[in-house]
């Protein structure tokens, strides 16, 4: 039986990615994006569906959840993709410089987003045989990483975005908790430093690359972990593999 995967943010960068390799391995894509003229556009160039979907708006999470429900009935993997660094300089600010706004703008698409659109899925993952819920984190999410002096993440001093991904953890380790004994498995991807317009193609690491920690996690076996945050181990301890990342 095909499998039915929705990545939510997947019009460009890290999720086009993700869509792009869970097409190749034959699964039936449901790309999510906001912007439908974007959004469509990127489903086309992989032939895949396209799903209007904007997690900071639950009228809209709500009529993707009814389309995916009379489409298909049911959701094998949720990727929740989409997010955002916010304002430029309360990212590289000091913390006495944000405001409630930068929090507020961080925190409404990468963790209430995420918590709102799996609530309104999780009935869906719930009929697949064993579902798979990926949250896409990053290494600066982890406070034993961000806070040890001889780490290169050390040097981060921006509030919102750290913050919004530390959170983001704990939300996929409470998930993990209560779907414990079910067979759906529930973990943080971190794809590492990769060059996307998020970070105004910055990183060292592809798109691709980083899509490919959202894959092997969509499709772990089931012995596979759940509750783990893991991915690119480049900035944690300077190796070039990918493993569990310490909250």
């Amino acid at each position: 039986m095909t499998q039915i995967a929705l990545i939510t943010g997947a019009n460009r960068g890290i999720g086009y990615e993700t869509a792009r390799l869970l097409s190749e391995r034959k699964m039936t894509v449901l790309l999510g994006a906001r912007d439908e003229t974007l959004g469509r556009k990127a489903a086309e160039t992989l032939g895949v569906t396209f799903v209007q979907l904007d997690v900071t708006d639950d009228a809209s999470i709500r009529r993707a959840a009814e389309w995916v429900d009379a489409e298909y009935g049911r959701l094998d993997i949720l990727i929740n993709n989409a997010g955002l660094i916010g304002d430029v300089a309360a990212a590289r600010g000091l913390p006495s410089g944000v405001t409630r706004e930068s929090l507020h703008q961080v925190f409404d698409t990468n963790v209430f987003g995420v918590v709102a659109v799996t609530n309104a899925f999780l009935p869906l993952l719930r009929r697949a045989d064993a579902a798979r819920i990926v949250n896409v984190s990053s290494e600066v999410g982890s406070i034993t990483a961000v806070s040890d002096p001889e780490n290169p993440l050390y040097q981060l001093t921006g509030i919102p975005y750290p913050a919004s991904k530390t959170a983001l953890n704990m939300v996929t380790a409470m998930y993990a908790k209560e779907l414990r004994d079910t067979p759906i498995k529930v973990n943080a991807a971190n794809p590492g430093y990769c060059a996307t317009d998020l970070n105004e193609h910055a990183g060292f690491r592809t798109p691709a690359q980083g899509a490919s920690v959202s894959v092997e996690l969509a499709t772990l076996p089931a012995d596979g972990p759940s509750g783990q945050l893991w991915g690119s181990l480049t900035l944690v301890d300077g190796t070039d593999t990918n493993g569990v990342i310490p909250w």
